[in-house]
């Protein structure tokens, strides 16, 4: 084993060190001085985009640390705390399989025991989008995240892009706040639909998920009337409101082209960061996807 990964015809990864206290967690961090270490935050149920992050972590840190919290502070009253998908075992297997030398898998009351009443509320890249449609949301995610990051000391934290708002929001809150850590954006991993990996498509049948694809397709022609000249947001995000108007089942959220400061505006300039963003529910599950607006 290299600290950048598994060479060719050595051993198996070894199964990773569960840790379930921050006592325990930051006794065998205490084992790995001066060594980089690198934190994927998840909450669980993993899946290929989840291995893509800790992959990354693998191939750039010595060593590799996997959180797995369902954090009860980003859901809202009627979103799907108590039916979010577990399955630690699984976790396990797979974090392993990626690379990971230890697994965070705390209690909520270990995260926030008897209390506990401090809160990060972010504002600019979280107002909109989401940060609308889900009141709270992203303090919930800030707040998780800075305890992570207080906890671990990474030098390195993974965040998939799926979740570019979310993405936004931890790199501002770090840059303000001044936590030395650098952010690591990794691309989507997608099904061969095109569909964005996510837990919650465990709610889907696969005939459902295929249907799903129609988030991608969207986006996909937002960027191709992009390439083909067009710059009028309203012409854009028109492009891709025609392909989802095939689904009869999605309810849209939001579609929504935004600059690298998450500001939407009428007319777009060329910026490599202008990125399209979707949400939708369909078949009862709400889905988020997004992509640049020109891939380069």
């Amino acid at each position: 084993m290299t600290a950048g990964g598994t060479e060719v015809g050595a051993d198996p990864q070894p199964a990773p060190r569960l840790l379930r206290t921050a006592a325990d967690l930051q006794a065998a961090l205490t084992q790995t001085p001066g060594q980089k270490v690198g934190l994927v935050p998840t909450m669980g149920f993993l899946h290929e985009g989840h291995a893509a992050l800790i992959r990354r972590a693998r191939a750039e840190c010595a060593v590799v640390v996997v959180s797995i919290f369902v954090n009860p502070l980003q859901f809202g009253p009627s979103e799907d705390l108590a039916r979010y998908p577990r399955d630690l075992e699984r976790d396990l297997a797979l974090a392993g399989e990626a690379g990971a030398d230890l697994v965070f898998h705390p209690g909520a009351g270990e995260m926030y025991p008897p209390g506990f009443s401090t809160r990060v509320e972010p504002s600019g890249v979280s107002d909109g989008l989401d940060g609308a449609s889900r009141p709270g949301h992203f303090a919930g995610v800030a707040t998780v995240v800075l305890k992570l990051l207080g906890l671990v000391r990474p030098d390195r934290a993974y965040f998939g892009e799926k979740d570019w708002q979310q993405l936004a929001v931890v790199r501002r809150v770090v840059c303000d706040l001044n936590v030395p850590v650098e952010i690591v954006g990794v691309p989507t991993v997608r099904a061969p639909s095109g569909l964005a990996l996510s837990s919650r498509n465990s709610y889907l049948t696969p005939e459902q998920q295929e249907r799903a694809a129609v988030l991608s397709r969207a986006l996909r022609a937002v960027q191709a009337a992009y390439a083909a000249g067009e710059r009028d947001t309203g012409r854009l995000l028109g492009a891709g409101r025609a392909i989802l108007a095939q689904e009869g089942e999605l309810e849209l959220d939001y579609l929504a082209i935004v600059d690298r400061n998450m500001a939407q505006t009428p007319y777009v300039h060329p910026d490599p960061l202008n990125r399209v963003l979707i949400a939708a529910r369909l078949f009862g599950v709400r889905l988020i996807d997004n992509l640049p607006l020109d891939p380069g």
